[in-house]
């Protein structure tokens, strides 16, 4: 079964504390490593071909990678909102609200 989010929000946590990692995570340390996490996921992609990429889960060992990388953008991203008291699911809903209408559906309004 999988854990919903706060759920995982708390294991961070807790894994974090457990080994006294809380004074180095700080919004900036966490956002810089959430950078590095997520330069190592477009570093699996950077040489390859439009066609390669969209294959890559294809691939045992190139699957695994991506699928660590994405773990550790996410484990990043949601001890930063975490830290900063933002509810993530709540800050993406009201995005996607803004984008609709920023970006309405071709031909709506005419």
């Amino acid at each position: 079964m999988t854990e919903d989010l706060h759920a995982l929000q708390r294991r961070l946590a807790a894994f974090a504390a457990a080994r006294r990692w809380e004074p180095y995570h700080t919004p900036k340390n966490l956002a810089v490593a959430l950078s590095v996490e997520a330069s190592e996921l477009l570093e699996i992609f950077q040489w390859l071909t439009p066609e390669q990429a969209a294959r890559v889960m294809d691939d045992a060992d190139s699957a695994h990678r991506v699928r660590d990388e994405v773990a550790d953008v996410l484990a990043y991203l949601l001890q930063f909102c975490e830290v900063l008291g933002v509810d993530v699911l709540e800050a993406l809903s009201a995005k996607i609200d803004r984008n609709e209408l920023r970006f309405p559906l071709p031909g709506a309004g005419d």
